[in-house]
């Protein structure tokens, strides 16, 4: 599956925050980080808060592209905008003071980063609570150190920029992914009824090709002056009842059922079909099942009436079959919705041509 499959719901899933593409690149950047992090470790006095901002910087970071919510929730946001100032806290520590390499502040650019998809995710005021917290951190160590808040703030104000122009693009893209949507969606929902409809003109084409191929050689036959033979009364007959079951008992309009009732009407057996919709939704296997009890009903009998009956949705049963034999007793067979059959006699259903559970 693409990793773009997911449809566009939110600017997360429009920038493809939610894709295995996004996770590898934010794990090359927190590779690159870590790189930076050991290669400037060599004259720090201490080197465990280094892996613990790594691993602060790395936890923001999954929550930004974890995160499925949009914008984020207020919590999330906050703890994301708390870990830029407690890396760079943890960080300047233990760093030389001014810092020997620009790589020994490798908290800057990775809390920058923070502070941008803070705000494209629709938090900016967390993603500027970001950078001034970082500001700040920079501020309380260069006073601390003697080397001046200014030279330790003044080279990290660079880093505003980005965050200027994500508020911007921000401001941009979040409607314009709002739109995006309601375009989509308005799409799906067209594409939707021109496939219903062209469904449903095709299922009409169906019908109407088969009761032509059905009909028109009984309806030729009718328009010639000649009077009707026994055989084709009995043909009419049975292509009427046969219409009759495709009106009355649609789920049951399958091409072996047809012509089992055929036969069996052929046979002078009385049948009934009947549908109220409790098969509508049901797997295709319990449909298979009922259709081959069905069919082998209808084969079988002899004499009497056969009645099938598709119970309404939400009964115990799915569907009852009553077998009136007058040479035997009377069987009502129940199907329930596995497909399970069972077959009971009773004198009184005899009575009931159509059943009920």
């Amino acid at each position: 599956m693409s990793d773009y499959s997911a449809p566009v719901g939110d600017t997360r899933t429009l920038l493809g925050m939610h894709t295995k593409k996004a996770w590898s690149v934010a794990g090359l950047f927190l590779l690159s980080l870590t790189a930076s992090a050991i290669s400037s470790w060599s004259d720090v006095s201490q080197r465990w808060p280094i892996v613990i901002a790594l691993l602060v910087t790395a936890i923001a970071g999954m929550a930004l592209l974890a995160t499925s919510t949009d914008p984020l929730p207020r919590a999330t946001a906050l703890m994301i905008a708390a870990c830029g100032p407690l890396a760079c806290a943890l960080v300047l520590s233990v760093i030389p003071a001014p810092a020997s390499s620009s790589a020994q502040l490798w908290p800057y650019p990775a809390g920058t980063a923070c502070t941008v998809y803070l705000c494209l995710r629709g938090r900016p005021m967390a993603g500027w609570l970001d950078m001034l917290g970082m500001l700040t951190i920079a501020g309380i160590w260069g006073e601390a150190t003697g080397v001046g808040a200014t030279p330790t703030v003044l080279p990290q104000t660079v880093n505003i920029a980005p965050l200027l122009m994500a508020n911007f693009f921000a401001y941009v893209i979040r409607p314009a992914a709002k739109q995006i949507v309601e375009l989509r969606e308005e799409s799906t929902r067209r594409v939707a009824q021109q496939s219903a409809t062209a469904a449903t003109l095709a299922e009409h084409a169906q019908q109407t090709r088969r009761i032509d191929e059905l009909m028109r050689p009984v309806l030729l036959r009718l328009t010639q002056p000649r009077p009707l033979h026994a055989h084709e009364r009995l043909e009419c007959a049975l292509l009427e009842a046969q219409l009759r079951d495709s009106l009355r008992a649609p789920a049951l309009a399958d091409v072996a059922i047809a012509q089992a009732a055929r036969g069996a009407r052929a046979r002078g057996i009385d049948v009934i079909l009947v549908d109220d919709h409790g098969l509508d939704d049901a797997p295709s296997d319990v449909r298979a099942k009922l259709r081959n009890q069905v069919i082998d009903e209808l084969e079988s009998v002899r004499a009497g009436s056969v009645a099938v009956r598709v119970l309404p949705p939400n009964r115990s049963l799915l569907a009852t079959i009553v077998v009136a034999d007058p040479d035997t007793e009377t069987r009502r067979i129940g199907i329930d919705h596995t497909g399970e059959a069972t077959s009971t006699t009773d004198e009184a259903v005899q009575q009931r041509l159509l059943g009920s559970d």
